[in-house]
């Protein structure tokens, strides 16, 4: 008989075990490559973020976004949208697919979304967070999770939000330790992300400047954040969720993911659609930045899986030797 396992911490009543997850990331984050980086020891899977308005129309995008398969659980559905009450009407038909969780995005810098008041745009104003975050905890069964910044520049109110999200229901608050003005430059500040730790008591998971192995540890150890969240850290390295930084990767297991990745890309999105959406993938798996852009320019022409896969091979074995 096994021994039972002790989750790391809760979401409201869900169990996580493990303290690295992949963070959901706009154009990434899709069902390839997020199985991926689960079965390599990712806790729990966050889905690419999905506009409301997407969900109420009668839009196929959602439902691809929003794939995912019972091997992924826990799944984290992740939605945006600057109306409340849209923000419920699409909760309570997501709802429906079965996810584990739903997350509010009240982090997301593009100006696109932010200037019309969601991801980040949603921080300045924290009655509006209040009003969604006591509409969903009421309404839903699955539990409701933010994910924030650190507000922007003329108004870091994380703390504030971050107590908001606690009082109104929220069962888990993750920070990205940059405001909107940021972006991804400069540095995480880890000490706010500490903050907000010592400021709630729901589970918090802290993001910003995660590369290596040794950084998982020292931003638990130094923000006592009860999971860390790898965002751009994790696409030239999903190795990371098995404890590997990308130079132990042995070749081996590279080509074994690349292989893997490939062919869910196929399967997922169909031949053409497959390729050209996994090459990002190889560029970065590769370490092909180092190449000549004519070189990378090789490799990002189409060409059918099989000639692909070969040609990775040999370019990969050429860089190793």
């Amino acid at each position: 008989m096994t021994e039972a396992r002790t989750p790391n911490f809760l979401v409201r009543d869900i169990p996580i075990y493990g303290d690295t997850l992949l963070a959901p990331m706009d154009g990434y984050s899709d069902w390839p490559f997020r199985s991926i980086c689960r079965a390599l020891g990712s806790a729990m899977s966050y889905t690419e973020f999905v506009k409301v308005e997407k969900i109420l129309s009668r839009s196929k995008e959602p439902a691809k976004r929003l794939y995912y398969e019972e091997a992924e659980r826990p799944v984290t559905f992740q939605i945006y949208g600057d109306d409340p009450d849209l923000i419920l009407k699409a909760a309570l038909i997501v709802e429906k697919w079965k996810p584990d969780i739903i997350d509010i995005n009240m982090g997301c810098p593009a100006k696109s979304i932010a200037d019309r008041g969601a991801g980040v745009g949603m921080m300045p104003s924290p009655l509006r967070i209040a009003r969604t975050f006591r509409s969903l905890v009421k309404s839903l069964k699955v539990p409701v999770t933010g994910k924030i910044r650190l507000g922007w520049d003329k108004n870091k109110n994380y703390k504030l939000i971050a107590r908001i999200v606690e009082e109104e229901g929220g069962s888990l608050i993750a920070v990205h330790g940059r405001t909107k003005e940021q972006r991804y430059s400069g540095d995480a500040d880890w000490d706010a992300i500490a903050e907000v730790k010592s400021t709630v008591r729901i589970p918090v998971t802290g993001s910003g400047d995660v590369r290596s192995v040794v950084d998982i540890q020292r931003m638990k150890q130094h923000t006592h954040c009860d999971a860390v969240m790898i965002g751009r850290g994790a696409i030239a390295n999903p190795w990371i969720f098995a404890g590997y930084d990308r130079e132990q990767v042995p070749h081996e297991l590279v080509m074994e993911t690349i292989h893997e990745h490939l062919a869910k890309s196929v399967q997922f999105y169909g031949e053409e659609d497959g390729q050209r959406l996994f090459r990002k993938y190889a560029v970065q798996y590769l370490l092909l930045r180092t190449l000549d852009r004519n070189a990378r320019k090789e490799i990002l022409k189409e060409r059918p899986s099989g000639e692909f896969l070969e040609m990775l091979n040999q370019v990969y074995v050429t860089m190793e030797n």
